[in-house]
């Protein structure tokens, strides 16, 4: 019969993955204290700053945009002018 290979291998990972979570179990390895970890201190972006930010955002979405409509558009001619000499 066919397909003893393949439920074998199955069985088989279903095995190893069982294996693993039960070493997973072991919680001295996710054990830890993070009290002394100290965070890094990222700057505060100012008003200004955030504004620049969404300008040059907006530019950026209009030209995406853009692209994605030229694109559109000259998929679209390609598959008209295809159209038009297939028939």
């Amino acid at each position: 019969m066919g397909g003893e290979g393949s439920m074998m291998a199955a069985i088989k990972s279903l095995q190893n993955n069982r294996s693993l979570l039960a070493k997973r179990k072991d919680k001295s390895a996710l054990s830890g204290s993070y009290a002394n970890i100290k965070l890094k201190a990222f700057p505060k972006a100012t008003p200004g700053q955030l504004e620049a930010i969404k300008a040059q955002l907006k530019i950026e979405n209009k030209k995406a945009l853009v692209k994605n409509i030229i694109g559109f558009i000259v998929v679209c001619l390609i598959i008209l002018v295809a159209i038009h000499y297939l028939f």
